[in-house]
């Protein structure tokens, strides 16, 4: 892995490939290995694709104390990392919490963005969704996230629907999800990280984002899974209808995580989109 140092510290990455860039935006308690499937094919087609662990609670390498982890804040590093990394007509593709991440990517630092691929996301007043919507409440609880770390360790945990259940319709390996929760577990100051993450989500910030998405008028395609669970149709009408360049795709047989659903299918759209 490679890291760019930032100025709340530091973000490691993994890349693959060389032309026009492709940065992947994973959602939370999860990390770059998201797109594990996705990277070699798109960078096969010939694009330079980076997937950045994002510090959404199962990074590797903590931020400084005083890092801002607020929705904006997290939005700004995202930023901060194109520039560092000197990436122009960035195509961004994003998943579940890292889409409203995006959304205010797009609105509050969009210089350096080409195009946008929203895969299944939180927007509007859905940050977050139902059943993962009483999580800042828990996350202010002292030793709340503390608890969450080690519960998550325990595989009937992870397959709650509140947990990890919902998201794939054919599971997560369980080395890839070992990989997800054990930074929580093993270090005090990414449990910092993601509380603090955690506890400032409000979905006053993808409102405030949706006020202004008219004015981002490059392309942008939002992919919506069929059988979704968690993010609903609906979510996807009112982003095309909110978004002035927007066109919609559908993909079957898959749940929110589509990069561990249909990797091949969400590959292609990606290439056909940025190509």
């Amino acid at each position: 892995m490679s890291t760019a140092q930032l100025s709340s510290g530091e973000i490691s990455y993994v890349e693959q490939g060389t032309g026009p860039a492709v940065v992947f935006v994973h959602g939370l308690l999860v990390n770059g290995a998201l797109w594990r499937k996705v990277l070699p094919e798109v960078a096969a087609a010939g694009f330079r694709c980076i997937a950045p662990d994002w510090p959404l609670g199962a990074h590797r390498i903590p931020m400084s104390a005083d890092a801002d982890l607020t929705p904006p804040g997290v939005a700004r590093l995202i930023a901060e990392f194109l520039e560092a990394l000197e990436l122009t007509d960035v195509t961004i593709v994003a998943n579940d919490t890292g889409g409203a991440l995006t959304q205010i990517l797009m609105v509050n630092h969009p210089e350096r963005i080409g195009r946008v691929v929203l895969t299944p996301c939180d927007a509007f007043e859905e940050f977050f969704p139902k059943p993962f919507d009483r999580m800042p409440k828990l996350a202010r609880i002292p030793g709340a996230i503390w608890l969450a770390s080690y519960l998550l360790q325990l595989p009937a945990v992870q397959q709650q629907p509140n947990a990890f259940g919902w998201l794939a319709k054919r599971g997560i390996p369980a080395d890839v999800l070992k990989a997800y929760v054990q930074p929580m577990r093993d270090s005090a100051e990414i449990r910092r990280d993601a509380t603090r993450f955690i506890g400032a989500v409000d979905n006053k910030y993808t409102l405030a984002a949706a006020t202004k998405l008219a004015d981002f008028t490059k392309p942008v395609l939002l992919v919506r899974a069929a059988d979704d669970r968690i993010f609903k149709p609906h979510l996807f009408d009112r982003l095309a209808a909110t978004l002035p360049n927007a066109t919609i795709a559908t993909i079957e047989d898959s749940w929110s995580f589509i990069p561990e659903d249909q990797p091949e299918e969400l590959m292609r759209r990606i290439v056909e989109f940025a190509s």
